[in-house]
């Protein structure tokens, strides 16, 4: 039996905008744009307080009734959690936090959510954000496809993974996860492959990757007025098909 499902990644930057202000309600409304069913949003904080510019996760959260959720924290960031949130219109079974920190360098994680789509079918969801050196790159992807994560022997379900992974080159993390994934062949969908800065983007750093078994059925990025200016990444957002087991 076909299924459909629709995959965002948005690298929210803390809710600032290219107008250096932070607005968690522009975040808000480009989520509700989107209109995906899973969404791995990098940058996000998670602070414990009522102000929306620091609590900005449960703020979210809390105008999202529809969407399960679960957070990553990587580190401290003006005092509270600081890291990745994967926001499911599906129950969100597990959820685990891999670090990919390497060396001293800034804290890193993969964020996995084990979405049931239904009692039978489970896809695992990683929400991912990478460093941006190139040697961390490298540490960073060899791990990521390792059985420590990606091929671990107890992940038996289909795989997607989505997120910022800061290389604006092949190097050697997108030769590894396309040796691994399938991914989304951008010149069949998009006129400008480029999705940072947001406003005028000469750079591809977000990416999603998908397991054999799904088939790409659209892809987009989000280009919204609001998208605009409300961070310096724009969204992307994946059209899959998969298969379910009856």
């Amino acid at each position: 039996m076909p299924f459909f499902l629709r995959v965002a990644s948005y690298n929210i930057h803390k809710c600032r905008g290219l107008d250096r202000r932070v607005k968690p309600a522009r975040i808000l409304e480009v989520i509700r744009q989107l209109d995906a069913d899973v969404i791995a949003l990098q940058e996000i904080m998670n602070v414990g307080s009522d102000d929306p510019r620091l609590g900005q996760a449960r703020y979210l959260a809390g105008e999202l009734p529809e969407y399960s959720w679960c957070f990553g924290d990587n580190r401290t960031h003006k005092g509270g959690p600081y890291g990745n949130m994967t926001l499911s219109r599906f129950p969100i079974r597990l959820f685990r936090n891999y670090d990919v920190t390497w060396r001293k360098r800034e804290r890193r994680g993969c964020l996995r959510s084990d979405l049931s789509l239904d009692q039978k079918n489970v896809v695992h969801f990683f929400n991912v954000h990478l460093g941006t050196g190139f040697l961390e790159r490298r540490h960073q992807a060899r791990k990521l496809v390792s059985a420590d994560i990606l091929r671990h022997g107890k992940i038996s379900g289909p795989k997607i993974i989505a997120g910022d992974f800061n290389e604006w080159t092949r190097g050697l993390a997108s030769r590894l996860m396309g040796e691994n994934f399938r991914s989304v062949e951008l010149k069949q969908f998009l006129k400008s492959r480029r999705t940072y800065p947001g406003i005028l983007p000469f750079l591809h750093l977000d990416h999603v990757y998908f397991d054999h078994g799904f088939e790409l059925r659209n892809f987009r990025l989000h280009r919204s007025r609001t998208a605009l200016v409300a961070s310096d990444h724009l969204p992307i957002v994946a059209d899959l098909e998969l298969t379910l087991q009856v």
